[in-house]
């Protein structure tokens, strides 16, 4: 099953937000496994409550000895399996890179974060010279405005695009309700409308991030076949 891996080199760029939200989302329909391999354990904790979906499991007690083993175990149970790691510099990186069926970089929209994101691309394309296989990517962006795009995103935007690196179309624009999932640990479409404004907004936003990515690993899976 489909292997869906975040990876960020930079802090809070909401690269754990943007897989709770995308695992939580798809278990709408589906069994889905999230692998919380984080040390800070984020996942783990935003579920500690037990509000999360019955057909979400979220699996933490992952090293760079068993990450292999973890996915492909999940990967054998969900029809999905989202990965959440911290860094670009250690050997777990490189080892959940090297099951990916896509790797999602978040990053927020500015020169100096892209700069950033730079690393996991390195890390991907490390990854695909050891493994001979390619292994596909895009940016997210997230945090953006929800209104007016700012002229230097636009900017930044284009100049991705004319050096050939991907980016999805959809971002995951800056939200009281993604971040009051984890201040509630709730899911996004249990939080009280009278505690968080705009939850169906970003419901719309989310929904639009599946859907780009489940067409990217159609396609990817088409060209595989081809």
């Amino acid at each position: 099953m489909p292997v869906i891996v975040f990876v960020s080199p930079k802090g809070g760029v909401g690269k754990t937000t943007a897989s709770v939200l995308l695992a939580d989302r798809l278990s709408e329909k589906t069994k889905v496994a999230i692998i919380d391999a984080d040390p800070n354990r984020p996942v783990q904790r935003w579920a500690e409550n037990g509000n999360a979906s019955p057909n979400l499991t979220v699996l933490s007690n992952v090293n760079e000895e068993n990450i292999i083993d973890v996915i492909e175990d999940a990967a054998r149970r969900a029809a999905f399996v989202v990965v959440d790691l911290e860094g670009t510099a250690n050997k777990i990186v490189l080892l959940a890179v090297s099951q990916a069926d896509i790797v999602l970089i978040p990053t927020q929209g500015s020169q100096l974060d892209a700069e950033q994101a730079n690393r996991a691309i390195k890390v991907v394309r490390q990854q695909e010279k050891m493994s001979r296989r390619r292994v596909p990517y895009a940016l997210l962006f997230t945090r953006t405005g929800t209104a007016v795009k700012t002229r230097s995103l636009t900017h930044l935007v284009r100049s991705l695009e004319q050096a050939g690196i991907p980016a999805l179309k959809t971002q995951l624009n800056e939200r009281e309700a993604f971040r009051a999932v984890f201040s509630f640990r709730q899911r996004l479409s249990d939080l009280d409308p009278s505690d968080v404004a705009n939850i169906d907004k970003a419901l719309a936003n989310v929904d639009a991030l599946v859907k780009e990515v489940l067409e990217l690993l159609r396609e990817e899976r088409a060209v595989a076949a081809a």
